[in-house]
């Protein structure tokens, strides 16, 4: 029953797609290279190898290819917060788990 109403809150599409994302959190202006698992309109899921609590705030900046946007490449800024942080697969990294709260659209450069 749990795992049904674990899928009831996942009321946008999941995209699952493998993208290069700079999180920061930590040290103040400590960076983070990760890979996305998955990406909705409200979370995403990445893979990072340094350690990170459930609760922490997060800043990650990634680019939205075109299958997402529908038109060309958007660099996107998201603030967040760690909701879940699951270890082992793949070997020595960390599934981390956090919703959207907060992003802007960042222009080319």
């Amino acid at each position: 029953m749990a795992d049904t109403q674990a899928k009831d809150k996942r009321v946008t599409r999941r995209f699952a797609l493998r993208l290069p994302v700079t999180v920061r959190y930590g040290e103040p202006g400590e960076e983070h290279a990760a890979q996305t698992r998955d990406v909705s309109a409200r979370g995403i899921c990445f893979y990072v190898d340094s350690a990170i609590q459930a609760g922490s705030a997060i800043d990650f900046t990634l680019t939205l290819p075109p299958e997402i946007t529908l038109s060309e490449s958007i660099r996107v800024r998201c603030k967040g917060r760690v909701v879940r942080v699951e270890g082992g697969s793949p070997p020595g990294k960390m599934a981390v788990a956090a919703v959207i709260d907060e992003y802007e659209f960042l222009a080319e450069s």
